[in-house]
């Protein structure tokens, strides 16, 4: 009987033992509660409890990516739209995520879609399409301020993935960017033109002053032309433009 009693009295050591520990990974953290109330905070490594008195809780402190599901969203400026965003997260105070929250995951997620309805619709779309950098940074420093003191949880990153415009309104836009782009058009042209008034007027204004000029262009002129094909040069003595130049003076 006494041997009997040493398997017994074994196997009850052995069973309290493997109840009575708990492996905390390097990435967790382990909520320790005795008869439901908290006593500690366990550190990652071989932690040991009394079995069914104590009871241990692992957290998980690695970054989670929530992703939030695309919303209709009123802009400022009355834009109905939908867009979808991502937020990064994670734990830095285990104790409180679970000691003050049901399901921190849960309300970080629906504390992330409510910001982000209420932050888009503060905002107009020229400015959520040109400065979505700010939009983040707004969405991601009012989530951190209802999460990380309460619950214990930081927003690393809230990024708006994706914005869909109604049909009619990117019809709209692609009318006006094609507008901005005829308007950019015709100032170039235009200023084409004013510059080469610009330099037509000082070369005759130079050639006007000086002779010598006329007589290189004609030259030059008669150049051009007897190097181009099936062309009849008829030149001009130069006498003859002098006098012309000297009665046109």
């Amino acid at each position: 009987m006494a041997i009997v009693y040493g398997i017994i009295a074994l196997v009850v050591l052995v069973l309290w033992f493997t109840l009575g520990v708990r492996v905390v990974r390097q990435w967790e953290r382990g909520i320790l509660l005795r008869f439901g109330r908290f006593v500690e905070m366990r550190n990652p490594g071989l932690n040991f409890m009394i079995p069914v008195v104590d009871r241990l809780i692992k957290v998980d402190t690695r970054i989670l990516a929530i992703t939030l599901e695309p919303q209709e969203v009123i802009t400022k400026d009355n834009v109905t739209i939908k867009v979808d965003a991502v937020v990064y997260f994670r734990v830095v105070d285990a104790t409180k995520a679970v000691m003050n929250v049901e399901d921190f995951i849960s309300a970080s997620t629906q504390i992330a879609l409510t910001t982000l309805r209420s932050v888009l619709g503060q905002s107009e779309l020229d400015e959520m399409l040109a400065h979505r950098d700010k939009i983040n940074q707004r969405l991601r420093d009012i989530i951190d301020e209802q999460t990380e003191g309460p619950w214990g949880v930081r927003v690393t990153v809230a990024e708006v993935k994706d914005v869909l415009l109604p049909e009619s309104m990117q019809r709209a836009m692609a009318r006006q960017a094609e507008a901005e782009r005829e308007k950019r058009g015709k100032i170039v042209h235009a200023e084409g033109e004013r510059q080469a008034a610009e330099s037509l007027r000082e070369a005759a204004h130079t050639l006007s002053i000086e002779p010598v000029a006329v007589h290189l262009r004609y030259l030059q002129t008669l150049v051009e032309m007897a190097g181009e094909r099936n062309s009849t040069i008829i030149p001009v003595p130069l006498d003859i433009l002098n006098a012309l130049n000297g009665k046109r003076q």
